[in-house]
């Protein structure tokens, strides 16, 4: 197996593997040119994150500064939003549905290290996946480790650390992240009390 073919197979691999070098320069090129067009019209953006990223649906909007390793691993859905200074360390894929929504100073981090010195120290690295449903929203500065799967609609709070799968509908915070509750029928009861007042004050 190439060094590559192990990353995303989430084995062992070597970080400086002259391809996957060659391949975290081109990501990094891209964005930073990128960030040098921030406050530009998001739409002059959409066709250098198309090259970035490894799919895209037809609608997206990504507030640069934006980072990740490779970009070629991630891929987004459709009307995929992104607010300012989010990073995604893609050695293994990221996956985020349509309608998925994520705060400023968002990171989705796949990659992690040996916790063996001795490993560490040898160059070795590794990863795993993350996915994220549909209609998600990820509150500002969260954090996502590697290997975590967030089930469709589910909001995660700001500030929160991800270390384990959440399922769908929940509102969930805090580091470690847990389930405070379930989102349901108050909630929309909630939001079309909202939408009234808002139409009515219009």
């Amino acid at each position: 197996m190439t060094e590559r073919e192990k990353m995303l197979a989430g084995l062992l691999y070597n970080a400086g593997d002259p391809e996957l070098a060659g391949a975290r320069r081109r990501a990094h090129r891209l964005a930073a040119q990128i960030n040098r067009l921030e406050g530009e019209d998001p739409e002059t953006l959409v066709p250098l994150f198309r090259e970035l990223l490894g799919k895209t649906g037809e609608r997206l909007v990504i507030e640069p500064p934006f980072r990740c390793d490779y970009g070629r691993n991630i891929v987004v859905g459709e009307d995929f939003y992104a607010n300012f200074d989010c990073v995604l360390l893609d050695v293994c894929p990221i996956t985020l549905g349509d309608r998925v929504m994520l705060g400023p100073g968002v990171r989705l981090y796949t990659a992690y290290h040996p916790t063996d010195a001795a490993g560490r120290a040898a160059g070795r690295e590794m990863g795993a996946p993350i996915t994220v449903g549909n209609d998600v929203w990820i509150g500002g500065s969260a954090i996502l480790l590697p290997g975590v799967t967030v089930g469709d609609r589910t909001v995660i709070g700001a500030g929160s650390v991800v270390t384990r799968d959440l399922p769908a509908d929940v509102l969930a915070a805090g580091n470690p992240c847990r389930v405070l509750r379930p989102i349901g029928t108050a909630d929309r009861e909630r939001f079309l009390t909202l939408c009234t007042q808002s139409d009515t004050r219009g």
